[in-house]
């Protein structure tokens, strides 16, 4: 997986909740304030994907994948919200929002953030909720969410038979963990002694990626940075950053949750690069590097097209106008 963020890329920040306070009267007499609202309880994520379904679609998984471990990862992630704001390009603040409880903490704040310099500069906001990961469409379309997201983090630890489609999730890192995975970054420098390289179903690589995953899961960034392995120790958290990647976007790319559910669409720098919606821009967004720009023959991302139809068709969907191919759309430059 490429590196999401660099020195100073897109910073999180989550918006504040407040509270309306209602007055009733007591007796007639004194007014009292009102409990504050509880937030609505997403559905249980189980509701959506069985474990007879889940199983069907990884038979040949490594047991560390469990289903209990996925539907406790997007349920618990669905109560995390963040918000990014950018000045000047490349300074950012953060703020993270517990849904559950309200609380909203300042994760992140660049040095340069109050600087007179990038405070005149136009801010840019987006916000990440993770709750909408592949809730935000009708049945049919998140169930075509949810393939392209499997499809994805199955080619990235399969181990097994070409185009059996049997084989995903059966890596827990990558085979080579000698490689320095290593960026310059102010906000997220690697730790002496740690290796980042690929673990999980997406594969998170880079210090980078572990930071700033860190900081949307754990509200500390420390805590990836730190010990990057409890990504091949602890399945939850495994399956939470897959997630965290699905649905963040990058600096120069949107997200491929926002791909998904047709609310990116190519400006026009993106149609001369070719790029277009559909399942062949998730790929871009995964892996365009390597994969996208080299004509409809490139293997891996074939395989990634080839997951993505036989997950449509267990899940029981389809995709009938699919752009699946990125192989004319041209890589983001970093």
């Amino acid at each position: 997986m490429k590196p999401i963020i660099s020195s100073g890329r897109a910073a999180l920040i989550c918006l504040f909740t407040l509270a309306l306070l209602s007055f009733k009267c007591s007796n007639g007499n004194s007014a009292q304030k009102a409990a504050p609202a509880t937030p609505k309880p997403r559905a249980d994520f189980s509701k959506f994907l069985t474990e007879q379904q889940f199983n069907a679609l990884f038979p040949e998984r490594d047991k560390f994948y469990t289903y209990q471990a996925f539907i406790k990862a997007v349920n618990e992630l669905a109560q995390i919200k963040v918000q990014v704001t950018r000045r000047a390009v490349s300074v950012y603040q953060f703020i993270r929002t517990d849904k559950s409880t309200g609380k909203a903490v300042t994760v992140r704040q660049d040095g340069d953030w109050n600087e007179a310099w990038a405070k005149v500069k136009p801010d840019s906001t987006y916000t990440v909720d993770y709750g909408n990961f592949c809730t935000e469409k009708d049945a049919a379309g998140n169930k075509r969410e949810l393939a392209a997201f499997f499809a994805q983090i199955a080619h990235e630890t399969r181990h097994g038979r070409n185009e059996s489609y049997t084989d995903g999730l059966m890596l827990i890192h990558e085979d080579n963990t000698s490689l320095n995975y290593v960026s310059d970054s102010d906000e997220y420098p690697p730790v002496k002694g740690q290796k980042y390289y690929g673990r999980g179903p997406i594969q998170i690589s880079y210090n980078g990626n572990y930071g700033y995953a860190s900081d949307c899961i754990f509200g500390d960034k420390k805590v990836l940075l730190n010990n990057p392995g409890l990504v091949e120790t602890d399945a939850v958290v495994a399956f939470k950053t897959a997630i965290y990647f699905w649905m963040t976007p990058e600096t120069h790319k949107p997200s491929a949750h926002d791909v998904m559910i047709g609310k990116w669409q190519p400006n026009t720098i993106d149609k001369t690069k070719g790029r277009t919606p559909g399942f062949g821009m998730t790929i871009l967004i995964v892996n365009g590097d390597l994969e996208c720009n080299k004509g409809d023959d490139n293997y891996s991302m074939k395989d990634r097209i080839g997951f993505y139809q036989f997950f449509l068709k267990k899940l029981g969907a389809t995709d009938p106008n699919c752009t699946c191919s990125c192989g004319k759309m041209e890589p983001y430059k970093y």
